[in-house]
């Protein structure tokens, strides 16, 4: 009786199993022929958007492989035939971008061959020298026989080579200005500091040459001078000869000579006296007015 249970249930698991299996074969069965379907429409949603581009209708054969693409994701033309007609528009990131989605669903060597093929064009076209050499080489993994490929590859290279060596000259000629620049503020400071030095100097030179010219002056005013050296030569003649015989009379026996008494020497050295101290008036006068103006300091630039 168990080993008849036991039987009984073997049984039972194996229809159980073969249910389930049979079960799953039919949903991929039918989701296969839905794929295929999607797959069939797509691609006639892509052959109306191709004739519709060849008739130059962008807007409608743009919106048509949209939809082509939505339908299904294993249609490799529609993003590859859209990324064409952005690539001849000169959108060349849309163009770029419908390539990559026709590389990722390409299962095929050829297809994905001419994605990366186009991608590495795009790249040419933007100048991304670096990037083109890498989808011309992956476009070769897939078609290493492909002459205008490997032909681009080598353009991709030698573009590559220059563009980097005139980066580096343009990193040289950058390096150089910055040296310059950096020679020309050094050279700016420097003459900064010779000119402050040299201001210095002038301004003591300056001073030097203002106490000199007072002390000159001061010799020549005879302020500074002690107050019996303050007297000119021409009084101390003028009162001798006032007084000629002073020295032999008692001062209450002095008498006042009138100017009529005066001999013609005295009136002679009286003359010179006076012109000699209108004279030293004079200069004075003019000292002042030359230590008083101000002197202008005009830079050298």
């Amino acid at each position: 009786m168990s080993m008849m249970m036991n039987k009984i249930g073997l049984m039972f698991g194996l229809l159980l199993c073969f249910g389930v299996a049979r079960a799953q074969d039919e949903t991929t069965e039918k989701e296969n022929k839905e794929a295929e379907k999607a797959l069939q429409t797509s691609t006639n949603m892509t052959w109306e958007a191709n004739n519709e581009l060849t008739a130059n209708d962008f807007v409608n054969s743009e919106a048509k492989y949209r939809k082509a693409i939505s339908k299904s994701k294993q249609n490799v033309a529609a993003p590859y035939n859209l990324g064409n007609a952005y690539y001849n528009r000169e959108s060349y990131g849309e163009a770029f971008g419908r390539y990559k989605q026709a590389s990722e669903a390409a299962d095929e060597k050829p297809e994905k061959h001419k994605a990366f093929h186009n991608m590495g064009n795009v790249f040419m076209k933007n100048k991304e020298y670096e990037k083109a050499v890498e989808a011309y080489k992956q476009a070769l993994r897939s078609n290493p026989d492909d002459d205008e490929t490997r032909y681009n590859l080598a353009l991709a290279k030698k573009m590559l080579e220059k563009q980097q060596d005139e980066q580096k000259n343009d990193q040289n000629k950058d390096n150089e200005d910055k040296q310059d620049q950096k020679d020309q503020e050094q050279d700016q400071n420097k003459d900064q500091n010779n000119e402050g030095g040299d201001n210095e100097k002038k301004d003591e030179g300056k001073q030097n040459e203002d106490e000199n010219k007072d002390k000159g002056d001061q010799g020549d005013n005879g302020e500074d001078k002690p107050k019996e050296n303050q007297e000119g030569d021409g009084d101390k003649k003028k009162e001798q000869e006032k007084k000629p015989n002073e020295g032999d009379q008692p001062n209450d026996q002095k008498q006042q000579p009138r100017p009529n008494q005066l001999s013609e020497q005295q009136i002679k050295n009286l003359l010179e006296a006076m012109e000699n101290e209108e004279k030293k008036v004079q200069e004075k006068m003019e000292a002042r007015k030359v230590r008083g103006k101000k002197i202008r300091n005009e830079k050298d630039w």
